[in-house]
């Protein structure tokens, strides 16, 4: 008998973090985080038991973990082998915010025509009170709010098929939007950007939105590249 066995207080938390549904989610993004800043590098391995014993879990919910990190195209697992993490590099990043920008612009634009009174008035509030999160440096709340923000743009846009494709690209991205937040700075410019794109919705100038929403996803890349290219550093250097 194993000393978690053993411990039925143990096994209780573990079934109940499981049954939350928060374990997988805090382990994709612990481990995103780890692969986008550096400290796990192309071609290190990502073992189950390592990684159960590591968050105190069962090896279910990291086999899960693991295959949405495959799915945004951190880590890649052939059969009967541990995964791996992948070399995500700058071009394939930059190409990958290429299309995102793309897709935002369209949801900007149509969110600027297609916004409910209502949509535009709660966006707005959002907006304005996420001044004092970037008064605060509060990065992490930050990023939680600056997910809400974009969502609220891409179900303004009021097509399915849109918000179904725009949510598949920034699940991929989200690892490396977030670390942008962790550079000097960049909430309170981040907040400016987000103002250029309020103001344009709220005056339903569809124009400006694009443009503004586009603008914004090209200055997230090129902040989010930078880690990309320290990793690459890094890996060189090992």
């Amino acid at each position: 008998m194993t000393k978690d066995q053993s411990d039925p207080s143990k096994q209780i938390r573990r079934r109940e973090i499981i049954r939350a549904g928060t374990t997988v989610e805090q382990m994709v993004r612990a481990i995103a985080d780890m692969i986008v800043t550096g400290q796990m590098l192309p071609g290190d391995k990502l073992d189950e038991i390592s990684l159960a014993a590591r968050f105190e879990v069962s090896r279910t919910p990291v086999r899960e973990a693991l295959r949405e990190l495959g799915a945004m195209g951190l880590v890649e697992r052939e059969p009967n082998r541990s995964a791996v993490v992948t070399n995500v590099t700058e071009t394939y990043l930059h190409s990958m915010f290429e299309a995102m920008a793309e897709l935002e612009s369209i949801c900007a634009r149509l969110s600027a025509e297609r916004m409910t009174i209502e949509e535009r008035r709660l966006l707005e509030i959002e907006h304005r009170a996420s001044a004092r999160l970037v008064r605060q440096g509060a990065d992490e709340e930050y990023a939680a709010y600056n997910t809400e923000f974009h969502s609220r743009l891409y179900r303004g846009a009021h097509n399915e098929h849109i918000h179904e494709l725009v949510t598949q690209s920034r699940a991929r991205l989200a690892p490396f939007r977030r670390a942008q937040f962790r550079l000097s700075g960049r909430l309170a410019k981040s907040y400016d950007e987000h103002d250029v794109i309020v103001t344009a919705i709220m005056r339903a100038d569809s124009a400006a939105a694009a443009r503004a929403a586009y603008a914004h996803v090209e200055i997230v890349s090129d902040a989010s590249a930078v880690f990309a290219a320290a990793t690459e550093q890094k890996e060189r250097g090992a």
